[in-house]
């Protein structure tokens, strides 16, 4: 499949609350929860005024002529936060395109952008159940800690 990585333009940070929604793992058998979820303040945290800091960071990727996938960072009080200087991942592809490599890619030119910036670290949360959890590690995320739903993996720069 041909697709491309860009940055994320200004105009596009809408999208981000689609992919946040379509961030969140749900598992098989599993009603998936309303979109509505997405405005609870545990979630707005990746998304609310996405832009306004130095360290809200995103790229797109682009298919079939149009936006299919999305990686940002932020420094965030979420699910992954390690410290004030570490950014949080957040990850998303529509289903459709998920297991085409267009998500591998997209961590990676992210990893890229970071390190490019400066960042020693970037952390990110993901439910064990999750698939993309055995993705991160492959790319180099560690497990730094875990609780019975989640691990809390950082990738070093």
């Amino acid at each position: 499949m041909d697709y491309k990585i860009r940055k994320i333009h200004q105009q596009e940070y809408p999208l981000l609350d689609d992919f946040l929604y379509e961030a969140i793992f749900i598992p098989d058998g599993v009603e998936p929860p309303p979109k509505t979820i997405i405005n609870s303040p545990e979630l707005q945290v990746y998304v609310a005024h996405f832009g306004e800091s130095k360290d809200d960071l995103g790229l797109v990727a682009e298919a079939e002529g149009k936006i299919v996938g999305t990686v940002w960072v932020r420094i965030m009080n979420d699910y992954g936060h390690i410290d004030s200087e570490t950014p949080s991942l957040a990850i998303s592809l529509y289903k459709e395109y998920r297991g085409c490599g267009i998500g591998t890619a997209m961590m990676k030119e992210m990893l890229a952008l970071l390190k490019a910036h400066g960042y020693k670290h970037v952390s990110l949360s993901v439910q064990k159940a999750n698939y993309a959890a055995r993705m991160y590690r492959k790319i180099g995320f560690e497990i730094v800690r875990e609780n019975e739903e989640e691990y809390i993996m950082v990738y070093s720069l």
